[in-house]
């Protein structure tokens, strides 16, 4: 399965030495202001295994990243199919980092290497990205990908809890679109 590199950036399988940060980075509120709830050490450490498994099974999915420069984990990204619950089809692009890591525009730049995977290597037609409506920074880094929302998309998520973390936004990019930014 392919690492992507950007210029600061490795995305890649999985690591032991992961699990850490990992765990810390879910158990962090803020991090996980946009979540149901923070994670114990066995829930990171089981969704970490998750990932893994999907890397290899699909050879794509929800990669770790690392600063190249320091060697340090500061979270994930990646693609996935959306859930079957959702109202909606499709492959989702996503990302989260620990909070040391924001700011930095490691969101953006690793995001960009998995949307340009998504259109060149997988073929894929569409790739969204779907968060809580009260997620700003990642609505932000949404459109610095040059992905737009049409309102008409929005829908109440119904694995959330009732209150401000059900009512979710969506934004697309079309691969023609990708290939006309020249991204």
């Amino acid at each position: 399965m392919p690492d992507l590199r950007t210029d600061r950036l490795l995305l890649r399988e999985w690591r032991e030495s992961d699990l850490g940060p990992w765990a810390a980075m879910n158990a962090d509120p803020q991090v996980r202001e946009y979540f149901p709830d923070v994670l114990t050490r066995e829930q990171s450490e089981a969704s970490a295994a998750r990932f893994q498994a999907g890397l290899e099974r699909r050879g794509w999915g929800w990669w770790a990243v690392e600063v190249k420069e320091t060697g340090a984990f500061v979270g994930f990204t990646g693609l996935d199919p959306v859930e079957e619950d959702m109202p909606f089809t499709g492959v989702e692009a996503g990302w989260r980092l620990a909070r040391p890591a924001w700011g930095h525009g490691y969101a953006t730049e690793a995001a960009r290497a998995v949307l340009a995977f998504g259109f060149e290597r997988l073929g894929l037609p569409e790739i969204l990205a779907i968060t809580v409506a009260g997620n700003l920074r990642s609505q932000a880094v949404m459109r610095r990908l040059g992905m737009t929302r049409d309102p008409s998309d929005d829908f109440h998520d119904p694995t959330a809890p009732d209150g401000p973390l059900r009512h979710n936004v969506v934004y697309r990019l079309r691969a023609e679109d990708h290939r006309l930014a020249g991204a």
